[in-house]
Formats: C-alpha cells, sequence, structure tokens
C-alpha cells in the first residue's frame, strides 16, 4: 500500500527548499526566465510573469533549438512534474501525465486551438512536430475555470512561430541512428508601416526505421523495425487593420505514417494520422481599456489503423472540434476583468462503431479578475459550462505576497472537471450514456526566490478527483454485463505532491534541476495509478568554451505499475544524454546529441521497447 505524503513533510520540505543553496534556471524555466518574459496561457492574455501565480514553465525557443530532442514528448520529458508512456518509439502512440493527472485530465492548446482526440479525450503527440514550434507554456493546476472541461492537471499551450522585423530564413538537417532523417526549414518577418503585415511558414519531414515497438512476452511481438515518416506545415499571418485592429490567421498540419506490432505475420501493421487544427481571429481595442477578440477554431485527430490486407482490415476515427470564443479584456485601473463567451462542438466519425457517429457540443460563459496591490497579487475566476453531460460550474482563487524584493509566497484554490469522452459514453460494449463528469478539487500552497542570478521555486499541492471513470468488472447493476468491463464512475483519486526546481551558475556551469514527490493514487482501492512513479528528478548541467557549447542531461525515474492492481511492476531508470553545439560561423551551427549513453534498458509501458543509444548530428542554418 503507498503511503501519503504527511503535511508535516511537505511543510519541512518547504522548508528545507528555502534554505538550500540557491540555484540559478536557465531561460527554459518559468522560475527564472527574464524579466520581460510573458506569459499567456494562465489568463488567456499576455501576463508579466512576475504577475502569473500559478506555477508554470516557459520553454523557449533557445532552449528547444539547443536541446535537439528527438521530439515534444521527449523535450517535455525533461519538465519537473511532468512523466511520459509510449507504446515504442518516436512515432507511436504516447500519454503525458501532469502531476500524476491522466493524459485525458489536461488540456493541450495549439496557438490557442485546443486538439485532441473526442474518443480518447487525448492528444496525439506523436503528431505533433517539434520543428514547428517557437515556444512551449506549461501551467500547473487545475484550469477549467478558464478552459472548460478536462484541464484537471494542467495546461500545454504550443505556439508557432510568429513574424517580424526583415525576413530571416532557416533551415537544418540532420542524420541519426536508425537511419533517422529530419529536415526542415522557415521563414519569418513582417512588414513596415501603419498597415503591418506579419508572416511566418514552416514545413519539415523526419523519417526513421527506428526500432520494434514491442519486446519479447508481449503477445503482439513482432521482431521487425516499426518506423515513422511525418511531413508537417505551419504558418501564422497577421494583418494590422489600423492603430488597435488586427486580423489574423494560423495554421498547423502533419501528417504521421508510423509502423506499430499487432503479432507476428507477414502483414506490416500501421497507422496513418492526419492533425490539423486552424483558427481566424479580429482583434479590436475599442477604446484605451478595452480590447475585444472574435475567434473561430478549428482542430482534427483523423487516424485510420490497418491490421491486415482484408480490404475490412482497417479502422478508421474522425475526430473534429470548431470552437467559437468572444473574448474582453477590460483595464480597470491597474486591474484586468476578463469576460468570456465559449461554443464548442465536437464530431465523430467512424467506420465501424456506429454508436460514436454523433455530436455534441458546449456553451460557457466565465469571468475572470486580475490585481495588484502593492507586494499584494489577487486573481479570481469562476466558469459556467453546459452540455448533454450536464451543468458544470468551476472557479479558482490565487492569492501571492512579495515577502521580500527575491522572495514570494503564494496559495490557490480552484475546482475542475473532466467531460466523459465519446469512448466512455457510446463505445459498445463498454461505455454508458449515464457516466457523469469526473470533478477535481486542488489546493496548493508554494514559494519562488529569484534574485536575478539564482532562483529557487517550491509547490506543494493536493488534487482530490470524485467520480472518477475507471474500466470496472463486473459491470454495475442494470448494465449490461460486457466481457471485459465497461467504463463507470466509481473510484476516487488524490494526486498529491511537492515539485522543487531551480539553477545556477556556478565556476561558468549552467545548472538546473528539479526533483518531483508525488503519490498519486485510487483512493477507493488504495493503489497507485498506473504508469505513475512516486519520484522522479532531472539535472541538467551546460558549459561554454568560445563557439563550443556542451552539456550533459540525467533523467531519473522511480518505480511505476503498468496496471491499476499494481501487479506488474516497471523498474525505476536512470538516463544520461550528452549534446554538444559548435557555431561554425555567422548564422551556421552543429549539433550533435548522444541520448542514453549507458545503453540503459528500461520500459515505460510493459512489454513496450524504449530507445537504446542513440546518436543524431545535424547542422543549422540561421535561428529559430
Amino acid at each position: 500500500m503507498t503511503q501519503p505524503i504527511s503535511r508535516h513533510a511537505a511543510l519541512a520540505s518547504l522548508a528545507l527548499a528555502l534554505a538550500a543553496p540557491a540555484v540559478h534556471a536557465d531561460s527554459g524555466d518559468s522560475a527564472t526566465a527574464p524579466a520581460a518574459t510573458v506569459l499567456v496561457t494562465a489568463s488567456r492574455s499576455p501576463q508579466p510573469l512576475a504577475d502569473v501565480i500559478s506555477d508554470s514553465v516557459v520553454i523557449g525557443a533557445e532552449q528547444i533549438a539547443a536541446s535537439g530532442a528527438d521530439s515534444v514528448v521527449d523535450l517535455l520529458q525533461r519538465q519537473r512534474g511532468i512523466e511520459i508512456a509510449r507504446n515504442g518509439g518516436a512515432g507511436t502512440s504516447a500519454s503525458v501525465f501532469i502531476r500524476g493527472a491522466n493524459s485525458n485530465q489536461n488540456i493541450v492548446l495549439v496557438d490557442g486551438v485546443r486538439i485532441g482526440s473526442s474518443t480518447t479525450g487525448a492528444a496525439n503527440w506523436s503528431a505533433i512536430p517539434l520543428s514547428a514550434i517557437d515556444h512551449i507554456e506549461i501551467v500547473y493546476g487545475p484550469l477549467s475555470s478558464m478552459y472548460g472541461a478536462d484541464a484537471v492537471g494542467g495546461v500545454i499551450q504550443i505556439f508557432t512561430r510568429t513574424g517580424k522585423g526583415a525576413p530571416t530564413w532557416t533551415a537544418s538537417a540532420g542524420y541519426g541512428s536508425d537511419n533517422t532523417r529530419a529536415l526542415d526549414a522557415s521563414v519569418a518577418g513582417a512588414t513596415a508601416g501603419e498597415h503591418r503585415v506579419s508572416y511566418a511558414i514552416s514545413a519539415s519531414r523526419e523519417k526513421s526505421d527506428s526500432f520494434s515497438a514491442t519486446r519479447q512476452g508481449s503477445s503482439a511481438y513482432n521482431a521487425d523495425r516499426d518506423g515513422y515518416d511525418r511531413t508537417s506545415v505551419a504558418a501564422q499571418l497577421r494583418f494590422a487593420l489600423a492603430a488597435g485592429y488586427e486580423v489574423g490567421a494560423v495554421l498547423l498540419h502533419s501528417a504521421l505514417d508510423s509502423q506499430y506490432d499487432a503479432g507476428a505475420g507477414p502483414y506490416d501493421v500501421r497507422s496513418e494520422a492526419q492533425l490539423s487544427n486552424g483558427a481566424v481571429f479580429g482583434r479590436a481595442q475599442l477604446t484605451p481599456r478595452w480590447t475585444s477578440m472574435l475567434q473561430y477554431a478549428q482542430s482534427r485527430d483523423n487516424s485510420v489503423n490497418y491490421s491486415s490486407a482484408a480490404a475490412s482490415g482497417y479502422s478508421r476515427i474522425d475526430s473534429r472540434q470548431r470552437e467559437l470564443s468572444w473574448q474582453n479584456d477590460i483595464v480597470l485601473g491597474s486591474d484586468i476583468l476578463q469576460l468570456l463567451l465559449d461554443h464548442r462542438e465536437e464530431e465523430v466519425s467512424t467506420n465501424g462503431a456506429d454508436a460514436l457517429n454523433r455530436q455534441r457540443s458546449s456553451n460557457a460563459v466565465a469571468a475572470s479578475y486580475n490585481a495588484r496591490r502593492g507586494a499584494h497579487l489577487f486573481s479570481a475566476s469562476a466558469r459556467r459550462d453546459k452540455s448533454v453531460y450536464g451543468a458544470n460550474t468551476t472557479g479558482a482563487l490565487g492569492y501571492a505576497y512579495q515577502l521580500t524584493p527575491t522572495l514570494r509566497a503564494s496559495a490557490s484554490y480552484g475546482s475542475s472537471f473532466r467531460a466523459p469522452t465519446y469512448n466512455e459514453l457510446y463505445y459498445p460494449s463498454y461505455g454508458n450514456p449515464a457516466n457523469r463528469p469526473e470533478q477535481g478539487r486542488n489546493a496548493e500552497i508554494g514559494v519562488r526566490y529569484d534574485d536575478g542570478v539564482h532562483a529557487l521555486s517550491a509547490s506543494y499541492y493536493r488534487n482530490r478527483l470524485t467520480d472518477l471513470l475507471v474500466n470496472t468488472t463486473p459491470c454495475p447493476f442494470g448494465l449490461a454485463t460486457y466481457r471485459y468491463g465497461c467504463a463507470y464512475n466509481v473510484s476516487r483519486a488524490q494526486l498529491e505532491g511537492l515539485t522543487v526546481a531551480g539553477a545556477t551558475r556556478l565556476l561558468g556551469v549552467n545548472l538546473n534541476a528539479s526533483v518531483d514527490l508525488q503519490d498519486p493514487k485510487d483512493d477507493t482501492t488504495r493503489l497507485r495509478l498506473a504508469r505513475r512513479s512516486k519520484r522522479h528528478a532531472s539535472v541538467n548541467a551546460s558549459y561554454a568554451v568560445g563557439p563550443l557549447e556542451a552539456g550533459v542531461e540525467l533523467a531519473l525515474s522511480g518505480d511505476r505499475f503498468d496496471d491499476a492492481a499494481n501487479k506488474n511492476r516497471l523498474g525505476g531508470y536512470g538516463l544520461v544524454n550528452l549534446l554538444a553545439t559548435y557555431s561554425m560561423a555567422r548564422d551556421w551551427s552543429l549539433l550533435v546529441r548522444w541520448n542514453n549513453v549507458g545503453d540503459k534498458r528500461y520500459e515505460l509501458a510493459r512489454f513496450y521497447n524504449t530507445a537504446g543509444a542513440k546518436v543524431f548530428a545535424g547542422v543549422r542554418y540561421g535561428f529559430r
């Protein structure tokens, strides 16, 4: 039986964090990002990082370019509060857990557009191209009062590149282990004058032979390689009609063709996925204190799985979301009042399960208020969502106090909910139309120290979930007894943990580290939630000598269980990665990355392989 983190231990850890040697984070950590850094996701509007109460991380363009990461999932795995699970290599299905919350208990946005499948409730992480990303914002904790359903553990927002100034061109090409090839190019800029036009467009292609997704012991084992081929394009266009008036559009399209295992046989099973999202918007400065924005957005998550050579040997699921939102930001002295109307529609189409072929919609009204009074920061928000699964009201309160110019303490409380997915409501022999939304209540305290050179942050949280939807067998009275069980609101869960993060510069070496101590458990069974560890940490160090910059990364994780019954244990692991960047001449650089130097064998999901020692080298022109 897992043991909870006691209140005394949590408070002692917070005190220890304050007393520990201060460390300075790199530019990608919000605790140490430059003072001019602006965060959008926490309040749906640009907000100085110093005024953001929620625990958050900003992964900047420079950090992404220098990371040499293979995918978005690999990049996120190095961030505090985040764990991943993946069924094989970079092209296979993956899950991202924030503070122990399940993959479908978090919201993923791309340039303000919500993405994800309505059948599973989770984003297709493998289809998101890392090369198209300018920066990423991660906000921890419940944000349902800002974004509605599913923002239980947090929100991850991905921003593609925007144009400004004279045209700039970038390009990169690389080659690595498993015959991995990558190529991307982009151009961005803006015209001058009152009617300014800004633009950015990027395209990329990545292909790899990869390795076998499964290992021996799996019923789906096949020793063949399971490679992938991903092509993507991203674009933004903005036009200034007049001072304070702007219209624009954003677009991201990615096509992924990946192989996976479904047992030995002559037919090589594979999946084709297409991720598309776009939006058109208009922003108007109606008065010096009133800004209004109207946006229409649409996202599609389409997939086809080919399991045999037969004409009927495929399954298709198309998921589409449409959203119309009207946001108004009103400045009241030094405070900001935000009013929001939101309408969202979801539609699913399949070639098999007719019960899934349906639509649903939700309407919401929301308001938030952010204020600063000297050393005091306040935030309050409330939202009312109404849909076929009922009406849900969520709210959040936050307070922070600047104890000294470098030290701040904060506390917050927020509620959230997760809407049942189409699978949990309608999938034949599994779903139940009477299923209710999951409900969450999160309380949190934190401290943050930042003197511009050294920084340290610590957050203790407790998120209680009720009406948890799980697969239960036998099914409850009154429902058909399905062989493999059914989705039903029978469980409670508690996501409790402490996160400490920080960084410093010591003898010319940039150091940053984070550690997560957590206890994500099912309160009904008193067992740990599947595929989540109780401890995980990361340490990064880099050093520059002239044109050469070298770095080392260390990722550590405790054991996990692959199943809800906690019978199948996945061992802990420690990974070491090495990377180096060499600036050859103006605008030209070389990158070499050696992942998993020790060739560590470990599992993120039972009977699925993970990458061993891999090397990747590339050349880059320009700066992203």
